[in-house]
């Protein structure tokens, strides 16, 4: 089970929430919502072990998050660019995390071809798409998706979260979606939803 109990966090001198506790089993869909500039983003970056909490602790069964290693929470970015570097081509911006499984790779909809190519080179869903594969390679227990679709058309959003929901529930993986959008979350989450305000 990952948990947070009585996490606070900010940057500097600004605190962005404080007192936030939550439970996520593995399996499970959690959702995160909350108005822009709530904090939801540091939130899922302080669950996935990416910023340090100014108070509260962050559990994986019980014991504190290892600093480092391969980080049994994996963090999805909104904008996958942000993660990826320019200048590699696919293949090798997933071989970084060790080698895909190929049916893995299918369940997230990579054609093969995309390997050869840049990330800019691909649309938003597609990168999207490269960028759970590659999280998804480190066979982590948790997914912390930061509106991961909130850029897509509505058509390209139901056809990740339903291949993201399949392989989290068949691989027992813990998802926490982040999203401002609460019908997003009342169409994806199994286990309901947590506000941060």
């Amino acid at each position: 089970m990952l948990e947070a109990r009585n996490l606070a966090a900010g940057f500097g001198t600004i605190p962005l929430f404080q007192n936030v506790s939550l439970r996520l089993e593995a399996g499970r869909i959690l959702g995160l919502w909350g108005r822009s500039g709530a904090g939801k983003t540091t939130l899922g970056r302080v669950l996935a072990g990416l910023h340090p909490p100014t108070a509260g602790e962050v559990l994986l069964d019980g014991s504190p998050l290892l600093p480092k290693g391969v980080r049994p929470v994996q963090y999805l970015h909104q904008n996958p660019l942000l993660a990826m570097n320019p200048r590699w081509r696919i293949g090798r911006i997933l071989a970084e995390a060790g080698r895909p499984d190929p049916h893995l790779a299918r369940a997230c909809g990579i054609e093969p071809d995309w390997l050869s190519r840049y990330p800019h080179e691909l649309s938003g869903g597609q990168v999207q798409r490269i960028s759970i594969l590659r999280a998804l390679t480190v066979r982590p227990r948790y997914l912390v998706a930061d509106e991961i679709t909130a850029p897509l058309d509505p058509a390209s959003q139901a056809r990740l979260w339903h291949a993201l929901r399949d392989i989290a529930s068949a691989r027992r993986i813990g998802v926490l979606a982040i999203s401002h959008d609460q019908a997003l979350l009342d169409r994806i989450c199994c286990l309901g939803q947590v506000q941060v305000s």
